[in-house]
């Protein structure tokens, strides 16, 4: 039974583990993806006046 409760043990500490990993990277990716898209959008602001149709 001892040896059983171990398995379960290291598997929901890998499985823990493994959440910490890709919530931090799932932030840094929508923090890129935030800031690149708050810079496109200043950059279109800026230069709406050079767009003619």
């Amino acid at each position: 039974m001892s040896n059983r409760m171990e398995k379960v043990y290291k598997v929901m500490r890998t499985s823990g583990a493994w959440n910490i990993v890709i919530g931090i990277v799932l932030i840094a990716v929508s923090v890129t993806a935030g800031v690149i898209s708050i810079v496109n959008g200043a950059a279109l602001l800026k230069n709406k006046s050079d767009i003619t149709f």
